[in-house]
């Protein structure tokens, strides 16, 4: 990474992110032992923590408190981290590394990994609900909504019904935006919004915020289409040519590599076009845009 200052303060949140988890997980010591184990197992000690970053990011810019940054963060996690358990079962994706290690489902059992997700959902909102943690208790309930709407039928898990409906179909570009729009794009978009909502922004800022989301929400997804073509297994920390392998639709095929890539091109210029009403209180921001692009090609 070329700007040491930015490495830094990454390196900073992720390890604020860490020990936050390591604070609001069950303890592995309380029984149930072996599911604590297995969900601290599935979310600590791996991951990038984009969605945590762009939480921290956003709140920043908002002028939001530490305690309810540190749980908006956990709390998006945990829904990640269980969607990934889930997706990796062989009900699903059937895939056996994520994170350079084992799956849940390999490393306990499928039944465990099952209850690992459920247990990591309905944690993140324990998290979030948290007694004062928000200086506005009517923030706090639009939070949970938002984190419910992108976690839900409506979002990640809706586009996951929809990317397991299309194996081995031609989407064209308007269906395939769709799915990527709920099933990586609605928990990106709400990890923004999120980070916002923990602290004050007007409502205009809020707009702005969103259509920034919208586009690195899909921008994200464009750039894991490119890698998990062009990438190997060692880079990603999960196996690679999954999408290939199981005749999924992705930009890079349906595009093309070159096309993609300026695809993303495209939606970086959008996402760096909604912040520019913020000036430099959006510098992290921008900065974490050009991370998801440039982590890859």
């Amino acid at each position: 990474m070329s700007d040491p200052q930015l490495a830094a303060w990454m390196r900073q949140r992720q390890a604020e992110t860490e020990a936050a988890l390591e604070r609001l997980l069950p303890d592995a010591r309380i029984a149930p032992q072996r599911l604590h184990d297995a969900m601290r197992y599935a979310t600590l000690g791996g991951g990038k923590r984009v969605r945590p970053m762009l939480v921290y990011a956003a709140g920043e810019l908002a002028g939001a408190n530490a305690r309810a940054l540190d749980h908006a963060a956990c709390a998006v996690e945990m829904i990640h981290a269980y969607s990934l358990v889930h997706d990796d079962m062989p009900c699903m994706d059937d895939d056996v590394l994520r994170r350079g290690k084992p799956t849940v489902h390999v490393e306990y059992d499928e039944a465990t990994a099952l209850l690992v997700g459920d247990a990591l959902q309905t944690q993140a909102f324990l998290v979030l609900a948290e007694p004062d943690l928000f200086d506005d208790s009517r923030r706090q309930l639009e939070a949970l909504q938002l984190l419910a709407r992108a976690s839900g039928s409506r979002g990640m898990a809706g586009g996951q019904a929809i990317d397991l409906a299309s194996v081995g179909q031609t989407l064209d570009r308007e269906s395939l935006e769709v799915m990527h729009l709920h099933k990586t794009g609605a928990l990106i978009r709400a990890s923004v919004q999120l980070g916002a909502l923990c602290g004050d922004v007007p409502p205009d800022a809020l707009q702005a915020l969103d259509r920034f989301g919208k586009s690195i929400g899909l921008l994200f997804q464009v750039v894991d289409d490119i890698l998990d073509a062009e990438a190997d297994t060692t880079t990603l920390g999960k196996t690679a040519g999954k999408d290939a392998a199981n005749n999924k639709p992705t930009y890079v095929t349906l595009l093309g590599s070159s096309e993609a890539k300026r695809f993303a091109a495209d939606l970086r210029s959008d996402a760096h076009a909604s912040l520019a009403m913020f000036g430099e209180r959006a510098r992290r921001l921008a900065q974490l845009t050009d991370y998801i692009v440039d982590r890859s090609f």
